[in-house]
């Protein structure tokens, strides 16, 4: 009885390595699960005083099948696709095990359910229908050599003898579930996270910083919260890039938001504009965000490059306080932006600002 899995190849999931695992990972619960079977199994065949050849054959499907399953998907050049064989001859398997047992009804309702069960934890679409035929079939061809012989009455030593594998085999199976929904709802978080990240300097994103920016401003409307709004930029960026490469400048930006990640206080949210931007939403009046904004000039001011042992950059910073009433974050960008201008119209490697808003 297989473990849960998500078989369906995805591109950016590391496709050898699930196909590694996948084997291993169900060889335990194929192991446990035909375990457990076979000691139901084995219970009914003591009570029908069974002949050698269903004791033989219950112990193949029960004991040896498990390990050989595991041994041909290892082995196969594909073990994904030898795998999903295997699910299906697991139903065949558990199929024929029904008139071996004279189609007692509580151990023949118990592994019809739980190898049906298991071919929808598979994940894998249609599993479940493909695998019904081969498992009719094995019913039949088991009958065959039966005799079809029936028995249904389900004694007190079988019902005992049937219940580990109901309840130990399905905790497990259901606990090998939790782990996994845990495991992609962690990827889920890291992804989402990711989604709200640049990728060179690891700041938010434009989406990620804009909402923020129009959050504080809906409140600094609303309820008089302080707001600033802060631009920079690398001066003489293109500079940089000329003398010492795309890769200086790529590691002067990532430096620049070394900064803003160490200096800036909490509750403020640091974007990167685009190209050598940065925008930092900050929920303090003007006097407070002009000395933050003068702490991260000064350090970066201090940075030093391993690459480019020469190399000093700085940033002109440009501020505007939270607009009137009735205007919105396009309006406050702007003024942020004439601010920035401003600081390099002026000489750069300053800070300008402006109370007025607009």
């Amino acid at each position: 009885m297989p473990a849960p899995v998500s078989a369906s190849p995805r591109p950016e999931v590391d496709h050898a390595s699930r196909m590694r695992a996948l084997p291993r990972r169900t060889y335990r619960f194929r192991v446990l699960g035909m375990g457990l079977a076979g000691l139901m199994i084995a219970a009914v065949l003591r009570e029908i005083d069974a002949g050698w050849a269903a004791w033989t054959w219950a112990g193949l499907v029960c004991v040896a099948w498990p390990h050989l399953a595991y041994q041909l998907a290892i082995r196969s050049a594909d073990p994904l696709k030898a795998e999903l064989r295997n699910f299906m001859v697991d139903s065949a398997l558990a199929g024929s095990c029904l008139p071996l047992m004279h189609f007692n009804l509580l151990p023949s309702a118990v592994l019809v359910t739980v190898v049906c069960a298991d071919k929808v934890n598979t994940g894998v679409r249609g599993m479940l229908v493909r695998s019904l035929p081969g498992l009719v079939a094995a019913v039949v061809i088991g009958g065959l050599f039966t005799g079809f012989a029936v028995g249904p009455p389900t004694s007190m030593a079988v019902i005992l003898a049937s219940l580990p594998i109901l309840a130990v085999h399905t905790l497990a199976v259901s606990y090998s579930t939790y782990q996994l929904v845990r495991k992609v709802q962690g990827q889920n978080v890291r992804l989402e996270e990711l989604s709200q990240r640049d990728v060179l300097t690891g700041l938010h994103n434009r989406r990620h910083w804009e909402d923020a920016a129009a959050a504080l401003l809906r409140r600094n409307q609303d309820e008089g919260l302080p707001a600033t709004l802060m631009l920079l930029d690398a001066d003489r960026f293109k500079r940089v890039n000329d003398r010492h490469g795309h890769g200086v400048g790529d590691d002067v930006l990532r430096a620049i938001a070394d900064v803003l990640r160490t200096r800036l206080p909490e509750h403020c949210a640091a974007g990167r504009l685009g190209g050598d931007e940065f925008v930092v939403v900050l929920p303090l009046a003007m006097p407070e965000a002009e000395q933050v904004a003068e702490t991260l000039r000064r350090g970066v001011e201090s940075l030093e490059f391993e690459r480019a042992p020469g190399l000093r950059c700085s940033i002109s910073l440009g501020l505007a306080d939270a607009p009137a009433a009735g205007l919105e974050l396009r309006e406050w960008l702007e003024a942020a932006d004439r601010c920035l201008y401003a600081a390099k119209q002026a000489g750069r490697n300053r800070v300008a600002a402006s109370v007025s808003g607009a």
